[in-house]
């Protein structure tokens, strides 16, 4: 029987010949990742370790992001407590004010991830590097602990679920929809565990910009990774951003996937989930009744890249923002933000009467730049959208492109960015 790819990369990193689905195995780590909020956790887990040294001062990276600029003395406390750690450690990548981003935005730009690493991060969304076509997957504070010091990892080798793209999307309908498309027809838990492996000819429609959105949103469908091939596309970024060594993998022609899935990408439209989760959509036309906003945020590990703040500034250009409508705009990293003020978006976000923000999560998980109130609602290019996660329990998120909470600022109400 052959091996996905997702199965190469974790037979390589185990020192196999192959795995199979349900193995229990235990992989060296090319990098491990933590932020401010769990990497303190972890930090007090390694005091208990016998060595209580890190495994390589190169492979562990530390993103100050989740809180900061801190929001209040517990944020900063951990801040400081990680700031310690990485002087302690002299560990190469640690990331804080004025060099920070969104993590899993800044540590692809800065090369520290390639195609063919095996990767953990304590957040969830780690699985964001699948796009490069490596295995990243989220774990826990104490699984991070354990990863720094010894650089090795246990994982069970998980199912794999084939999702085949055809075709090319058309305009405004992008890899926020696609994914949403996904985990609105199979569920929150419709890949639990298993590996999330995107193949077929409309892979090559997605910019590499797509494809982290994707693959980041890998797990509100349950997924343990999301994974794309290795393109010509792949191989121009990463030769773009990374002097490291890297390995594509591919799948073998019969390797076993629990279950095949095709998405029509000619036939996607704009797709917006209701609350209170990611798998509760509707397409822009299925929504015949106006729903109000109050908010409207773009960014976030997400959508807070290059070209979806392009995106929002080709809408918002020369309109202004609805009345009572606060419209905060997050680029993910300080690079991003630096291409956005030369191509003059800021400018246009500014004009529009948006806020921007430096780099932060800050409204994504409720933590600060954004906390909604009792009935308010928010449209958001975030991931989650469950009871209570940027704000007060009853207030409301609803997910979408970037193109479509632009259009909605404009309006007050959700909309179809090709109705303008």
């Amino acid at each position: 029987m052959g091996m996905t790819m997702t199965q190469k990369i974790l037979a390589e990193h185990a020192g196999l010949e192959e795995v199979q689905a349900g193995q229990l195995i235990e992989a060296k780590l090319d990098l491990v990742l933590g932020n401010d909020i769990t990497t303190p956790v972890a930090i007090g887990v390694m005091k208990d370790f016998k060595s209580g040294k890190v495994f390589d001062k190169d492979k562990i990276a530390l993103v100050m992001d989740h809180f900061v600029p801190n929001k209040d003395i517990k944020s900063a406390e951990n801040c400081k407590c990680c700031r310690e750690f990485a002087k302690e450690h002299e560990l190469t990548n640690y990331f804080d004010v004025g060099t920070m981003g969104i993590e899993h935005a800044l540590l692809p730009e800065q090369g520290l991830t390639v195609p063919g690493d095996c990767i953990i991060g304590a957040d969830s969304h780690t699985c964001t590097y699948g796009a490069l076509g490596a295995f990243s997957t989220g774990v826990g504070s104490t699984d991070m602990a354990a990863g720094m010091a010894t650089g090795k990892a246990w994982f069970k080798v998980p199912q794999a679920i084939r999702i085949n793209l055809k075709g090319k999307p058309s305009r405004y309908v992008s890899g926020k929809d696609v994914i949403l498309h996904i985990i609105g027809r199979i569920g929150v838990d419709g890949a639990l565990y298993q590996s999330m492996e995107f193949a077929g000819d409309g892979v090559l429609s997605m910019t590499m910009d797509d494809r982290f959105t994707i693959a980041n949103m890998a797990i509100e469908a349950g997924g343990k990774n999301g994974i794309f091939p290795v393109d010509e596309r792949t191989e121009d970024y990463v030769r773009s951003h990374s002097a490291r060594k890297w390995t594509a993998y591919e799948a073998d022609s019969d390797a076993h996937y629990e279950q095949e899935i095709t998405v029509d990408l000619t036939e996607l439209k704009s797709t917006v989930a209701f609350p209170h989760l990611p798998s509760n959509t509707k397409t822009i036309d299925e929504i015949t009744d106006p729903v109000s906003i109050d908010q409207a945020v773009i960014g976030s590990c997400t959508n807070g890249r290059i070209s979806d703040l392009r995106a929002a500034a080709e809408i918002l250009q020369g309109r202004k923002v609805a009345k009572n409508v606060r419209l905060i705009i997050i680029p993910a990293t300080q690079a991003i933000y630096r291409e956005a003020i030369r191509e003059g978006l800021i400018e246009a976000f500014i004009d529009a009467g948006a806020v921007v923000s430096t780099p932060t999560c800050g409204p994504c998980l409720g933590g600060y730049m954004g906390i909604l109130a009792e009935g308010e609602r928010c449209i958001s290019t975030t991931n989650r959208n469950f009871v209570g996660r940027m704000g007060h329990v009853k207030s409301e998120i609803y997910l979408s492109s970037p193109a479509v909470a632009a259009a909605s600022a404009l309006t007050g109400c959700i909309t179809d960015p090709a109705a303008l």
